[in-house]
């Protein structure tokens, strides 16, 4: 994950789920993520069994010009690619498997932007799936939200492995430097000469004769 909405909702629908699968729908509060609200969106299964908006940020709608509810998710990709998406939203509902795709966007006009997704499972029982998802633009370039994007195509797919990530998510661990250290080095050492540290060896100043 490299945007901030991305890993912001991620570790919130983390602590959420408290080592379960997915948390309960119930248990999301939009007033713990309202700088995220613009760009989230819920999707649901229809009576068709197809994936459906269920809601959907302002931002986002605007990205798309269009109130996305009930609109099909499928069908923001390509025709050769909605089969594919398809089956990954799928899983998110039956398997609970969480689901990061980057792709281009295409505007009206021709333009184009890259967007990171995130596809989140809700715990709504069986007969009520949910995801919770968000969409990160890569770039906000003037024209987003005036020009829509009319079509998208997938770039990469990740299926993500909630605790691996946060394995990963681990602060950097410090490295000890490779420079010299002479603080703290012996002066010397008798018979031997002067001497240096250099992490975990000491050097003693001297060379062969000629």
């Amino acid at each position: 994950m490299n945007q901030n909405g991305s890993i912001t909702l991620f570790h919130y629908w983390n602590r959420l789920r408290d080592g379960r699968p997915a948390p309960k729908r119930s248990e999301v509060e939009p007033a713990d993520i309202k700088s995220l609200l613009a760009d989230t969106f819920i999707l649901e299964r229809d009576t068709r069994g197809q994936a459906v908006f269920r809601l959907a940020g302002t931002r986002l709608c605007a990205v798309y010009g269009r109130e996305l509810k009930g609109f099909s998710f499928p069908s923001l990709w390509r025709e050769k690619d909605q089969r594919l998406v398809s089956r990954l939203v799928h899983g998110v509902f039956d398997q609970k498997s969480v689901v990061l795709i980057t792709f281009e966007g295409f505007s009206r006009n021709g333009r184009s932007n890259r967007f990171e997704l995130l596809a989140l499972p809700l715990d709504g029982g069986v007969e009520n799936p949910r995801c919770l998802g968000v969409i990160s633009a890569a770039e906000k370039p003037f024209w987003l939200g005036a020009d829509p994007i009319t079509d998208a195509l997938i770039d990469t797919i990740r299926i993500i492995d909630p605790e691996k990530e946060l394995l990963n998510n681990r602060p950097a661990i410090s490295v000890p430097s490779l420079v010299p250290d002479e603080i703290g080095a012996p002066e010397t050492i008798s018979a031997l000469g002067r001497s240096r540290r250099i992490r975990h060896l000491v050097v003693f100043d001297g060379g062969r004769e000629e």
